[in-house]
């Protein structure tokens, strides 16, 4: 429901309209970050920064997850679902005609990108399969691993109750694609982050933070949350492929 006239600013304006929130939210659209990643890009000192972070987090904008690396840190996520209904509440309570209004299904453009993890037997090879799949090819997506390690079944399962099959896939070492270019590099697993090499061309790097499906406790209720997860992050992958296009088109 629209706010009333007269009363305050809707939620998403009071927790993003600061600019130092505002600057956090853009770093978070890009990629997870830990904090001391978001105090060196907004220039702010940490105690600042873990303040707003505060805010965003009161908000539901932002996320949080405990780095698998290190169990001291912590990793950033925002929630583009939550800020897009936010949006839309924010947009009515100005005017009716300014309701916000969801994009449709994101257009297929071509573009080469690297999904990594360390084993390559879950996360990566999901993501790999799932961009191709819902891109219907336009897209060439590889996974790779640091250590790779044959395919989970409930990976396997899992991806088949969505219509896509990974009986063909095969486990991949990083190394067989240390001469190709990328336009991106999507790091899933905190530890394979901090050792992942870089590739020709400089392609740009994203970290999505997400925990080992096989290491969570109950099972293949895990490998469907990934799953879930990552197709969320990868039709966002697919706008902010189509708006760059676009861009640089123009």
């Amino acid at each position: 429901m629209d706010a009333p006239a007269g009363a305050g600013p809707p939620a998403f304006l009071a927790a993003a309209g600061h600019p130092v929130r505002w600057r956090l939210l853009g770093e978070l659209a890009r990629s997870d970050r830990q904090v001391h990643e978001l105090t060196a890009a907004v220039g702010e000192r940490q105690s600042l920064v873990s303040y707003h972070l505060g805010v965003l987090r009161t908000a539901e904008l932002v996320r949080t997850r405990r780095s698998a690396a290190d169990g001291r840190d912590v990793y950033y996520r925002l929630d583009l679902a939550r800020c897009g209904q936010l949006l839309a509440v924010a947009g009515g309570a100005l005017h009716p005609a300014l309701r916000y209004r969801a994009p449709g299904a994101p257009p297929a453009v071509p573009a080469k990108i690297m999904f990594v993890c360390t084993g390559n037997s879950s996360r990566s090879q999901m993501a790999e399969h799932l961009l191709r799949h819902r891109s219907a090819g336009a897209v060439r997506a590889r996974s790779a691993g640091s250590h790779p390690k044959p395919l989970h079944p409930d990976a396997v399962a899992v991806m088949a109750e969505r219509g896509i099959d990974l009986g063909g896939a095969r486990p991949k070492h990083l190394d067989e694609f240390a001469g190709e270019r990328f336009d991106r590099v999507i790091t899933l697993c905190d530890r394979v982050r901090e050792v992942c090499p870089e590739f020709p061309g400089g392609p740009v790097a994203v970290h999505w933070s997400m925990p080992d499906p096989a290491g969570e406790p109950d099972g293949r209720a895990a490998f469907v949350r990934a799953a879930d997860e990552l197709t969320e992050r990868i039709e966002q992958l697919q706008h902010e492929l189509a708006a760059t296009t676009v861009l640089e088109a123009s």
